[in-house]
């Protein structure tokens, strides 16, 4: 796997939340916003893995955002980080019906955090998106299958397997592409917040 430069970034970036979120684990075990910056962390630290290795990560991302909304049952930015997670889980997973499952999850989490807070158009969008994600999952897994069986053909269908391989690519590229991106909107967002000045004296 070939990391660009901002890939590496987004690693470090990523790897460093991770760490920290532990480390403030141990000395308050029940910050809502550690766990949910942790659960984001290990989100984005997820799409650098194998898959085997991404699936234990991402059921560790959901262990901490629900620790989390234990803590907190309405904190939008830990239902928005659980959704992603359950739509992730989706995507990796062939079988339609536990994808489905998986979606349904996903769904009910974004319209939690689109009622939490409304006017948050990247809740709203992901909410969108999650009612046409077992569309787009059918797809993925139809091209994935056809890239498959079209390993072994003869040469002279070689150029239409390459567009297949491609629009397979295409989309799986795209649908990362958004969950990497609310990932990192949400890392960045609970960051920035972290490091408030403080109000000047009075």
């Amino acid at each position: 796997m070939e990391f660009s430069q901002a890939d590496f970034d987004r690693l470090l970036v990523a790897e460093h939340t991770r760490k920290t979120s532990e480390l403030n684990y141990t000395k308050d075990p029940l910050d809502a916003e550690n766990l949910t910056k942790w659960g984001g962390a290990l989100l984005e630290l997820a799409q650098f893995q194998t898959v085997s290795d991404a699936k234990k990560m991402i059921n560790d991302a959901i262990s901490k955002l629900d620790e989390a909304l234990m803590i907190n049952p309405s904190k939008h930015e830990t239902l928005w980080c659980m959704g992603n997670a359950h739509s992730t889980t989706a995507f990796m997973t062939t079988d339609l019906d536990e994808a489905k499952v998986s979606f349904d999850k996903a769904a009910q989490f974004f319209q939690r955090a689109v009622d939490a807070d409304p006017g948050n158009e990247l809740y709203q969008k992901s909410l969108e998106v999650a009612a046409k994600a077992p569309e787009l999952h059918m797809e993925f897994q139809k091209a994935a299958a056809a890239q498959q069986t079209m390993g072994g053909a003869p040469s002279a269908s070689s150029t239409a397997n390459a567009d297949k391989k491609k629009k397979s690519s295409d989309l799986k590229y795209d649908i990362f592409g958004w969950i990497i991106l609310a990932v990192g909107i949400v890392a960045w967002v609970g960051m920035a917040k972290s490091h408030v000045p403080p109000p000047p004296p009075r």
